[in-house]
């Protein structure tokens, strides 16, 4: 059996209920302890109002991960870190104790029933594009940043 190669991969962190700066810390941890996944970084908390959806503003930040983990397999790890934070999915864009949402993994264009990679709506975010080319500076373009500029969202410490 040969040792998977390292794939670097951006995770989106958000949460607005609870106590949500806490939830995104407690994330980074498990996820940096996660086996086949080194955090190597995460972007600054950033506060935005919910996009299509009620309810308490957003913390938000970006990590960057190495993972020797598949596409598949790191979204099913996302997923029971979501569920040990008490996620609950009761129906769309609802408010949330915690998201972690697969935003780029290498290269990959990945269309699937249940991934896509790079995430469908990033591009549409300031809560992701603002952390994202904080942690990764060429990727986001000042166009795209030109496109959100409307969003509310701030930089916290």
């Amino acid at each position: 059996m040969t040792a998977r190669e390292e794939i670097t991969a951006y995770i989106g962190l958000g949460a607005n209920l609870g106590d949500p700066a806490q939830a995104l810390r407690d994330a980074l941890v498990q996820l940096g302890s996660t086996p086949g996944v080194r955090l190597l970084q995460a972007s600054s908390f950033y506060r935005s109002a919910p996009i299509d959806s009620t309810g308490p503003d957003y913390i938000n930040a970006v990590a960057q991960i190495a993972t020797t983990l598949s596409a598949p397999d790191l979204l099913t790890a996302l997923q029971a870190i979501e569920r040990a934070a008490g996620r609950v999915r009761p129906y769309r864009n609802a408010p949330r104790t915690l998201d972690l949402d697969l935003l780029l993994y290498g290269h990959a264009r990945i269309a699937s029933p249940a991934l896509t990679v790079p995430h469908p709506r990033m591009d549409d975010r300031a809560f992701v594009l603002l952390p994202l080319r904080e942690v990764l500076p060429g990727l986001v373009e000042d166009r795209a940043l030109q496109a959100i500029a409307g969003q509310a969202i701030e930089r916290l410490g």
